[in-house]
């Protein structure tokens, strides 16, 4: 507000409150009476509703503003308790877990302007060492680092929030990919469980029909009806062309399937023992 009306020329007014100008000046004592009612209408609709019903009764702009500031400043002892109980809340300020590192700064500098608005001198400094002093766990590994790399005592506020910030974006940023690959791997996993469960049901459902079916002529069973049955006479093996029974149970192919599987056992372990003796003939010659 005092920087307003020193922009407007009118701080002379409320600081001092000059004498009108004698009469026989009318010119200069019509505009010194304007810009005095111009200097209180500036006070008037600076202030709230609130406010202006307490100063609406002052005469002049100097009265208004020696109110406003006995009301709110108040007196030196005031002032005193007033700086007190701020340097208080100062040093009780920690940040919280889920506080940003701006919101914190945010909150410590509406503290040091009202340092400032009683007069006081408060630094960007303190701020700093402020904020230092009570970061969390979370950011001692970027400390460390700034420590390290940069000269403590004259990195700015500025540099330090910005620093601070983006350690919080790329942590922020491996969470969300962390969460992202949970959700994924628990679609997965529920994917998956209910295949499992699926199956279960089903196998359950057949287990139920076990049993349901009159014996089966061929094969004894009662767990398929006859025309299913693997051992019908009237079926013929695509393995040995013999009637009576399918592929998949056929003796023969499964005898067949075990000689081959010997067979080529006894080529490997052939070949092995050519290997080995053209290995040790070739020791003895070079030796």
């Amino acid at each position: 507000m005092e920087s307003y009306l020193e922009a407007c020329d009118l701080w002379d007014l409320v600081e001092a409150n000059p004498e009108d100008p004698p009469l026989a000046h009318m010119r200069n004592n019509r505009d010194e009476r304007k810009r005095r009612y111009k200097a209180k209408t500036c006070i008037h609709s600076a202030v709230s509703e609130t406010i202006f019903t307490k100063i609406m009764t002052c005469e002049t702009a100097k009265q208004a503003w020696d109110f406003l500031k006995q009301e709110y400043q108040g007196n030196v002892r005031t002032k005193q308790m007033q700086v007190l109980n701020l340097r208080r809340e100062f040093e009780m300020q920690k940040i919280k877990e889920t506080e940003t590192v701006n919101d914190y700064k945010d909150k410590l500098m509406m503290i040091a302007n009202k340092f400032r608005m009683l007069v006081e001198e408060f630094s960007d400094r303190r701020i700093v060492e402020k904020i230092l002093v009570t970061l969390p766990e979370r950011f001692e590994s970027k400390i460390s680092s700034l420590e390290e790399s940069r000269d403590m005592s004259t990195i700015t506020l500025a540099e330090l929030v910005n620093a601070l910030q983006a350690q919080e974006q790329r942590r922020a940023y491996k969470k969300e990919k962390m969460v992202e690959g949970a959700f994924q791997g628990g679609s997965k996993e529920k994917k998956q469980w209910s295949k499992k469960i699926y199956k279960k049901g089903e196998s359950s459902i057949n287990e139920g029909n076990k049993g349901k079916h009159s014996p089966c002529p061929h094969c004894k069973k009662t767990s398929h009806p006859q025309k299913k049955c693997w051992f019908r006479p009237d079926i013929q093996c695509r393995a040995c062309k013999q009637m009576g029974h399918m592929e998949r149970v056929c003796k023969n192919k499964q005898q067949e399937g075990h000689q081959a599987q010997a067979a080529e056992q006894q080529q490997d372990d052939q070949l092995l023992l050519y290997l080995v003796f053209q290995v040790t003939v070739r020791v003895i010659i070079g030796s």
